[in-house]
């Protein structure tokens, strides 16, 4: 088990000794297993007292590093009365540096994330793929559900994924995604396998990916918390962060035969085209935006303080479009409150 905090980690450290009943449970495991590998068969459990990783822990000497020793913790809610978040269903306020959480509502809850999907797929598109590899559209990037974001890639248009990440991240643009998925995991099942297995790798226990780019589908649900692990870790990669400051942007591809095709597009952050602002002392860098039905409005974002101190935000299911930019400069406002 990777996912632990500092406090379990030295419980379970083999510093300790081990207790006599342990030993008896062990030999009468291998009893029943024969004189082979000792098979541990119990199951990764983030709320668990026991796991595989305490059994393991407990009978090898030396300390386990802490899943989370560079992470923040959330274990409830916290700064309710900091912000009125009456009309969004969770968020968090992230301090990254210091490692503190400023503001939780409902941070474990499993919802729907719409496109902030899309910092997971753009996660693993990049630890697999390379800037100037040239992807190939397929009939799969036919995406007919209303009100879906799209750019207009149809089957045989060819980008190279750079170009497909910035449409991707700025533009939200769903057949995109589709785009990148089956041309980096070979299949979009195999690529939201590899999105999965990340997510598990990152500690996000409480996410099911059912596609890459979060258009409502069963089975496919994150948390406020896991968004902040998934988030964190995109964008230590510099080329992610790049690209997440983006305004606009303008490209060529080419169709199937090799006639260009002219794009531009505008960012969906709306903080970034200063349509609603950020309290004074807060400059957002970046983020993603995420709206569907069932989701509602979403968002995550990137931000400093006039220290030069990093912030993660993030808002899921909010009622409307002005809530969730309203209530998001009211979360940030927490930043200065607690200074």
């Amino acid at each position: 088990m990777r996912h632990t905090n500092r406090k379990n980690a030295e419980r379970y450290s083999g510093r300790k000794r081990v207790p006599a009943v342990f030993f008896l449970l062990f030999s009468f495991a291998i009893s029943f297993s024969g004189c082979g590998a000792v098979s541990y068969e119990l199951p990764y459990a983030p709320d668990g007292s026991v796991s595989s990783f305490n059994v393991i822990a407990r009978s090898k000497p030396g300390l386990a590093e802490p899943f989370a020793q560079n992470l923040c913790i959330v274990t409830g809610d916290v700064g309710n009365g900091a912000v009125d978040m009456s009309r969004e269903t969770a968020a968090a306020l992230f301090d990254v540096e210091g490692r503190n959480v400023l503001y939780s509502q409902n941070a474990h809850e499993r919802l729907h994330p719409a496109s902030l999907t899309k910092v997971m797929t753009a996660l693993v598109a990049l630890k697999h793929g390379t800037g100037d590899q040239v992807l190939t559209a397929t009939e799969t990037v036919k995406i007919t559900e209303s009100g879906a974001q799209l750019c207009g890639v149809k089957a045989g248009d060819t980008m190279t994924l750079d170009q497909a990440l910035r449409i991707l991240l700025i533009y939200s643009a769903n057949d995109v995604a589709m785009m990148i998925a089956e041309n980096i995991g070979g299949t979009a099942d195999r690529f939201v396998q590899m999105m999965n297995e990340e997510a598990k790798a990152l500690g996000a226990t409480n996410t099911s990916f059912a596609n890459p780019h979060g258009l409502t589908a069963e089975n496919h649900y994150t948390t406020v918390y896991d968004l902040y692990l998934i988030f964190q870790e995109a964008v230590r990669n510099t080329y992610f962060k790049e690209i997440i400051q983006t305004a606009s942007y303008q490209t060529t591809y080419y169709d199937s035969r090799r006639t260009p095709k002219e794009l531009s597009v505008k960012t969906t952050n709306l903080f970034l085209r200063e349509t609603y602002r950020t309290p004074e002392n807060i400059t957002v860098i970046g983020g993603k935006t995420g709206t569907t039905n069932a989701a509602g409005h979403c968002l995550i974002l990137l931000s400093k303080d006039t220290g030069g101190e990093s912030y993660i935000s993030v808002i899921l299911k909010s009622a409307s479009r002005d809530d969730l930019y309203g209530e998001m400069a009211d979360l940030l406002n927490v930043v200065d409150a607690g200074n």
